[in-house]
């Protein structure tokens, strides 16, 4: 494999609106991020995404996008913005951005113009369309609930398509005065010293331009947008253009949200030459996902989530690497969903966290995972900002499901989850704010915070400290860059155990995610090890309990 300069380094994800709020006006900001550019440094960090601040309605928290080269502000100004790129950059911290291609906001100037003139070359950006006897072009549902078909304003029968939210109409990538105009902001940015994008929603630029109709495949007569979009070949055009005429010039670092890629296109997304530096590894996630009319709660299946994520190691090229999460600002956290209840502590983040470390990849970290942060006790859906967990929400009511039932799903899986604030430190506001925060904080913050777990070696927060130095070290960073994932024992009922090796060497990596302790044949010399031991060829790992070793 060619090496990269992105190879072997470790990614954090900000959610700006949640992540440190200087000003006091309960919303994170830019000021925020630089306070704690060392905190990220501490940590091991090398390259930082941060979510949508573009200027916005904020519809979808910035993933509706009002103007391309403008920071909102109420995250800052784009003087603060470069001085966050120098300060990172002093630090040896990247900074990538949110690039959201697939659609933009109804309070861009491009729509409003398109809206204005819908016959004319503006309207070309878009997908207007003429409806069929008086409805929608085609039965699809969007990604949020609901037709992802609405009434351009003003006109009787002519609709615009939108796969997100009725105010993020989607971008006609068929256009290429469009794509020309989204190159040059790509390199716009590039040009400014960011590091590179994280590409949001991207294989939605594919379409099917006659938008066909298909059966049904939920209650409320519509079927998933997905559908269409998965008919389509497009997208290898659009990428191939977006990575040469942008991405590759840079040397960008480029990580995609890719959801419907067919087995055989894994190699040309993000092996030599692909389309990315990488891609998020989805598969894990993909197994919450519920069928259109069903709204319980699944449980943990570990021997599923286990065989899952050895078969996305096994999948991935040779010459590519996938980006590992365990959550993101889109999925609830980690540590609330793959996890069994009893080891739904501390000790049981830990397992996660070396896990998704120590796997063969990219690892990206979320705010808030390396403090072991759990999803919120939401009590009433009057508390939730998300337009898709709402949207759920009313869509589980108008199903006949109980309102009881509908909140346990938001609980279980709103991605609101994901977006409650940093918590830093137990003082009021959990040291987030000295205002009142956005959203709900959740309340187990005065003793799940970052201030509690500084300087303290065995908690989640230091466990994860610890993970990154061996990953990072001299000794060992090329095999946990480049070494193959060997899975071991997988008979066993609970152990998540694998090795990495290259060249010769060999890290045998456990962690046991069962009620009772296990003990299994061993020999080795540790090289991280907690609430575990090997001695005499034998390893015990405690319940909860992870280790490293050199065999």
């Amino acid at each position: 494999m060619k090496k990269q300069w992105w190879h072997g380094k470790i990614a954090y994800q900000i959610y700006p609106k949640s992540f440190c709020d200087a000003n006091g006006d309960g919303i994170g900001d830019l000021r925020g991020i630089l306070s704690k550019l060392d905190y990220l440094k501490d940590l091991g960090v090398d390259i930082v995404w941060i979510s949508p601040i573009y200027r916005s309605p904020f519809v979808d928290q910035g993933y509706d996008i009002a103007d391309y080269y403008a920071i909102d502000p109420v995250f800052g100004t784009m003087e603060e913005f470069d001085l966050l790129l120098a300060e990172a950059k002093k630090r040896g911290i990247g900074i990538v951005m949110d690039l959201v291609i697939n659609h933009c906001s109804d309070q861009h100037e491009w729509f409003k113009a398109a809206v204005a003139d819908p016959t004319g070359p503006a309207a070309q950006r878009f997908y207007f369309r003429k409806g069929r006897n008086g409805q929608p072009p085609s039965n699809y549902r969007s990604y949020f609930g609901g037709p992802a078909w609405d009434k351009v304003p003003g006109q009787e029968d002519l609709w615009y398509l939108h796969l997100f939210a009725k105010e993020q109409p989607d971008l006609n990538w068929y256009s290429e005065p469009l794509r020309e105009e989204l190159f040059r902001m790509v390199n716009w940015w590039l040009d400014k010293g960011l590091a590179g994008f994280r590409v949001d929603a991207i294989i939605n630029i594919q379409k099917q331009l006659d938008f066909p109709c298909y059966p049904a495949d939920g209650p409320d007569g519509l079927v998933s947008c997905t559908r269409m979009v998965e008919e389509s070949r497009d997208a290898a055009f659009f990428l191939s253009q977006l990575r040469d005429k942008a991405f590759a010039p840079h040397e960008a670092f480029t990580v995609g949200e890719v959801f419907s890629l067919r087995s055989e296109q894994v190699q040309e997304f993000i092996g030599e030459g692909g389309y990315f530096s990488t891609m998020f590894d989805f598969s894990a996630a993909l197994l919450n996902e519920l069928e259109p009319g069903r709204y319980e709660r699944k449980p943990f299946d570990f021997k599923q989530w286990r065989s899952t994520l050895f078969n996305s190691q096994a999948a991935c090229p040779r010459d590519g690497f996938l980006a590992n999460i365990i959550e993101n600002h889109d999925e609830p956290r980690g540590a609330s969903t793959f996890l069994p209840e009893h080891a739904k502590t501390p000790e049981g983040a830990k397992l996660l966290g070396t896990v998704s470390l120590m796997l063969r990849g990219l690892p990206f970290l979320y705010q808030g995972q390396e403090l072991g942060m759990t999803n919120c006790p939401w009590e009433s859906i009057d508390e939730i900002d998300d337009v898709s967990t709402k949207g759920a929400y009313r869509l589980a009511l108008q199903a006949g499901v109980p309102e009881s039932l509908a909140m346990e799903g938001v609980r279980a899986y709103s991605r609101d989850n994901a977006r409650t604030p940093m918590q830093w430190s137990a003082r009021p506001g959990a040291g987030f704010t000295e205002g009142t925060p956005w959203l709900r904080l959740n309340p187990n913050y005065t003793a799940v915070n970052a201030e509690a777990q500084a300087g303290d070696p065995n908690s989640v927060l230091g466990w994860y400290k610890r993970l990154i130095a061996l990953r990072k070290s001299p000794r060992w960073a090329e095999l946990f860059t480049y070494g193959e994932t060997e899975p071991q024992w997988q008979n066993s009922e609970w152990v998540f155990a694998f090795d990495r090796v290259l060249d010769g060497q060999r890290v045998r990596i456990a962690a046991n995610f069962g009620p009772e302790a296990v003990h299994l044949p061993c020999e080795g010399q540790v090289l991280l090890a907690n609430r575990a031991d090997c001695n005499g060829g034998q390893l015990t790992l405690e319940s909860c309990g992870a280790a490293i070793l050199t065999l």
